[in-house]
């Protein structure tokens, strides 16, 4: 990975760079704003000393920075955070400390990558699995949802999380040894195959879910007093499940999955089907293609 330090004490600069080389970072250096040739750089270590340093936070601000600065005001640290710089390590400082934060933050972009990327495909996978407009904020937790798919679970909990802006914890209970350990913290937890369990392992996982902020999913039905129950339907139709879909369930399928990603004229060949009968589908199963 490309580093560019950007330091006019050279003797720092030097030392640095010398440290980063060594465990396989590949570095440039310059002792002067003006001296930047080229910009394909992933890392920008910064020192706010140096004249016009605002550009380089401009030019690389999608990139990490780190500031390396000799006091801390307004213009050296308020300031160029706003402007894009990603943190700030205070001169002198030890090499190490800087490798942390140089890691800190390649970790940090590393997971937003992949958060980015599995919801853009959550968010596909769950165009075959519509769920009524629910009002995510009113649901009181413990909550089980009752399904035949999982999937739907899946896209409620989705939906759900998403409407709170926080995480969850997924637990397979199927696949769960030690089910008194199941809850370590005041985290959202997401349970799936509550229906595999033991009587008497249902009445535990219950017991240890009241007043913890738990969704359970099961396929099963249940009976408590102490949860709220949401039945999400028994025609769901998904790949989910072990069942046989219909030809139009299966055709509505192909089309949701299918119609952003082919021409309507591809389409509808692979479906063995007219353009015509194509458009008359998405009518009579009401969907709307993007455009």
């Amino acid at each position: 990975m490309k580093v560019l330090i950007v330091e006019n004490e050279f003797y720092l600069a030097q030392s640095i760079g010398s440290k980063l080389n060594s465990i396989g970072y590949d570095c440039d250096i310059i002792a002067n704003v003006n001296e930047l040739a080229h910009h394909d750089y992933e890392i920008i270590l910064l020192s706010t000393s140096m004249a016009n340093f605002e550009h380089i936070i401009e030019i690389f601000k999608h990139k990490i920075i780190i500031l390396l600065i000799s006091y801390i005001s307004s213009d050296t640290v308020l300031a160029p955070l706003k402007a894009g710089a990603s943190d700030y390590i205070q001169k002198p400082f030890m090499i190490e400390e800087l490798m942390r934060k140089i890691k800190h933050f390649q970790e940090f972009k590393k997971i937003n990558i992949l958060n980015h990327t599995y919801r853009s495909y959550l968010k596909h996978k769950f165009e075959t699995a519509k769920l009524p407009n629910f009002d995510y904020k009113k649901f009181k937790l413990p909550l089980i949802l009752k399904t035949n798919n999982q999937i739907f679970a899946d896209h409620f909990v989705f939906n759900y999380t998403n409407e709170h802006n926080i995480a969850n914890i997924y637990i397979d209970l199927s696949h769960q040894q030690n089910l008194d350990k199941i809850f370590k913290d005041n985290s959202l937890y997401y349970l799936v195959n509550f229906q595999t369990l033991k009587p008497l392992e249902k009445e535990k996982v219950l017991n240890l879910a009241l007043k913890k902020a738990v969704i359970i999913h099961t396929n099963a039905n249940i009976e408590h007093s102490d949860f709220q129950i949401l039945e999400l339907g028994e025609d769901e139709k998904s790949f989910e499940s072990n069942g046989i879909l219909t030809i139009d369930d299966y055709v509505k399928h192909i089309i949701i999955s299918y119609q952003n990603i082919f021409p309507d004229t591809d389409l509808s060949k692979k479906l063995g089907i007219s353009r015509k009968s194509l458009w008359e589908k998405r009518k009579k199963y009401g969907i709307t293609k993007k455009k």
